[in-house]
């Protein structure tokens, strides 16, 4: 059933899959004028985002150094204030594979684009609607079809997949090559740490013991964080992946492809750094592939912005800190803080040469941060760049309040029609 309804919401974005611009809306309470209101959920957040981006980062990175102990180097790599730091290699082989490459096109071996994307989602698309297809990818596809099916994507043809022409198997190899020759991993090199980090994070024992069970209520909020960061395009695409893989697993019965599994065969596409071997990863490969199998079980809650962080949002623009939608209060899990008063000031953003010193992160499960910026805490507590900006905005006078039932700002209106096609795709699941 999951599957049917999952290729039922594919089916209708199927139209117009290029340049249609669409936002995500929730019906909310009529207005005065017996209209329903709309309201993007996370309108102040991609506000703030644009808007204000030394501010949003600060709220995303002192949260996700909250809930993951990343040292300064590390955090300076996350950040992109120093190249990554990966496994030494050797890696003959794939180095030697991506320089025999010479058909590089629109889509394979190319940096990750909307239009790219826009051509890889036929293959998502076809996939989704063979889910039952046996070992699918496990099984290879055949060499011949690949290399046709290769040529029309790149050259950027729609393809009608339904045919018979090619298989399933094509498509799912196809697929994972696409993501093995992107020039960087679809989860990036800047990310690799954190995502050790994360896999790491257990819960504690009543003596403040470290166990080894995984903490999974702040692995998904951090990485919920944590993909707030990514590029939009990687975001996008990812969200894409996911979710077909979380519907793959759920037909394994049929496909016989769990989430471990369907992990095993994506990891060295996606995270891997590029150039390694598997002996140079060592062991970390067990670490990893749990890893992606975690995003694959959970992949439904992964692309919603953390309460606190979209109250943080409402309130920079707003000064409100009243949650106004029964959307937030729903994201509101047990462990988290909703904020009906003032909320507390986030922690200062910490790593090196960011004026404060890295809180204690690996341990606790801290409550999490929200922030007023106006008012609500002593200057010398808020963010570096939020307390910058807040002067220039008082110095100027911008303070102005964002109506969320107004609509983004115009340079927000347009979106890229990858980004299009993922809001249109789950807009009926409601997915974040």
């Amino acid at each position: 059933m999951a599957a049917k309804n999952y290729t039922h919401n594919i089916n209708n974005s199927k139209h117009d899959r290029r340049g249609t611009v669409c936002s995500v809306v929730i019906s909310q309470e009529a207005s005065g004028s017996g209209k329903p209101v709309i309201f993007n959920p996370d309108f102040f957040v991609e506000r703030l985002r644009h808007d204000r981006p030394q501010a949003f980062a600060d709220i995303v990175l002192s949260n996700i150094t909250r809930l993951i102990d990343l040292p300064g180097d590390e955090f300076a790599q996350l950040t992109g204030d120093t190249e990554p730091r990966l496994p030494s290699h050797n890696g003959f082989l794939r180095s030697f594979n991506f320089l025999k490459r010479k058909d590089k096109g629109l889509v394979f071996g190319a940096p990750l684009t909307e239009e790219g994307i826009s051509q890889i989602y036929q293959l998502i698309e076809y996939l989704s609607k063979n889910l039952h297809v046996e070992g699918l990818f496990r099984v290879p596809g055949h060499s011949l079809r690949q290399a046709a099916l290769r040529e029309m994507l790149n050259s950027g043809a729609e393809i009608d997949l339904e045919t018979g022409d090619f298989h399933p198997n094509d498509a799912a190899t196809l697929l994972k090559t696409f993501l093995g020759e992107l020039p960087e991993p679809l989860l990036t090199h800047r990310h690799y740490h954190a995502h050790l980090k994360i896999a790491e994070r257990t819960l504690f024992d009543e003596q403040g013991n470290k166990t080894d069970v995984p903490d999974k209520e702040r692995q998904i909020e951090a990485f919920q964080l944590l993909f707030m960061l990514l590029p939009p395009a990687n975001r996008s695409l990812l969200k894409l992946l996911l979710d077909l893989l979380y519907h793959t697993a759920r037909n394994q019965h049929a496909n016989k492809m769990s989430a471990i599994n369907l992990a095993t065969m994506f990891a060295p596409h996606i995270i891997w750094p590029k150039n390694v071997t598997a002996n140079d990863l060592q062991n970390n490969i067990k670490n990893l592939n749990n890893g992606i199998a975690f995003l694959i079980k959970h992949s439904q809650k992964l692309f919603r912005a953390p309460a606190y962080v979209k109250e943080y949002a409402r309130a920079y623009f707003t000064g409100s800190n009243t949650l106004q939608s029964k959307d937030d209060l729903s994201l509101c899990s047990s462990g988290e803080v909703c904020f009906n008063t003032p909320p507390p000031s986030p922690g200062p953003p910490v790593g090196p040469g960011r004026g404060a010193p890295r809180g204690r992160l690996s341990g606790g499960g801290d409550p999490p941060h929200g922030a007023r910026p106006q008012g609500a805490a002593p200057a010398d507590l808020q963010p570096a760049g939020l307390r910058q900006e807040e002067e220039a905005r008082q110095t100027a006078g911008e303070a102005e309040a964002g109506d969320p039932r107004a609509g983004p700002p115009e340079s927000l209106q347009q979106e890229a029609p990858a980004l299009t096609l993922l809001r249109r795709h789950h807009q009926e699941e409601g997915v974040g």
